[in-house]
């Protein structure tokens, strides 16, 4: 009899193990990963040093960046090479956009029609380098069945009054921690245009993020522009009048 209840506790716990992997993994909050991933290159402040390269089929150039952020709503840009580009600003503080050119001395607004615009002439548009818009608050998203056991597919769909030229984005991240690996770009026919893609993921100012972006424009052969961050800080005390127009001509 003993030999027969040993037997049946067996059954049970086996039983009860193939259950466990047979149950559905729980689903992740997409909130939250929208939430890290909108502060994943900002904080309460944030401070880096960018090499932005952009490559064409005839030319190649590479502008080195200051860029400064506070939360969402404000960000500074800072061109200081190639010699002629130099002094070149662009802020944003909440929903307005300005660009600073020091060869004619002029501040001009960009309006909210060209957010999707190239900024200087690469592959990232106005609002990539900006951010005027937030995933979590932007965007209608969904988990969507992913190939790879590592990481989750979210897609976004932005909503009626969210200024993009996008029909919808779809986000590929790591499972483990987040951290982005590829998003797809779709216009509103639907047709995947463009590729944003993460590598090089390493620990700067004590957080850890890919230090590697490169834009694909999937309608232009040839063309992709690289923003490597070679220094960035987190959470440090920055000057009142930083994000200013005054600060903005100061360069």
């Amino acid at each position: 009899m003993d030999a027969w209840k040993r037997v049946g506790r067996l059954i049970a716990l086996l039983g009860l193990a193939v259950l466990a992997v047979c149950a559905p993994a729980q689903e992740p909050n997409v909130e939250e990963i929208l939430r890290h991933l909108d502060a994943l290159y900002r904080s309460r402040t944030s401070h880096g040093r960018l090499e932005m390269t952009i490559i064409t089929p005839h030319w190649e150039r590479t502008m080195e960046l200051e860029i400064w952020t506070e939360g969402m709503e404000k960000t500074l840009i800072l061109i200081h090479a190639p010699k002629k580009d130099a002094g070149t600003a662009t802020l944003r503080i909440g929903s307005e956009m300005w660009n600073y050119f020091p060869k004619i001395d002029k501040v001009m607004k960009v309006p909210p029609s060209m957010m999707g615009a190239s900024w200087m002439g690469s592959d990232f548009t106005n609002d990539d380098l900006v951010r005027e818009t937030s995933y979590q608050e932007d965007y209608t998203a969904r988990l969507l069945p992913s190939e790879d056991p590592e990481t989750y597919a979210i897609e976004l769909v932005p909503h009626q009054d969210t200024p993009t030229v996008w029909g919808r984005i779809v986000m590929t991240v790591r499972r483990s921690d987040w951290i982005p690996v590829r998003f797809d770009f779709y216009d509103e026919r639907g047709n995947r245009t463009r590729e944003l893609r993460f590598s090089e993921v390493r620990t700067l100012g004590g957080r850890t993020i890919p230090t590697v972006m490169e834009v694909v424009p999937l309608t232009k052969e040839g063309h992709r522009t690289v923003v490597r961050y070679l220094e960035a800080a987190f959470d440090i005390e920055l000057p009142r009048d930083l994000f200013s127009l005054r600060s903005l001509r100061r360069g």
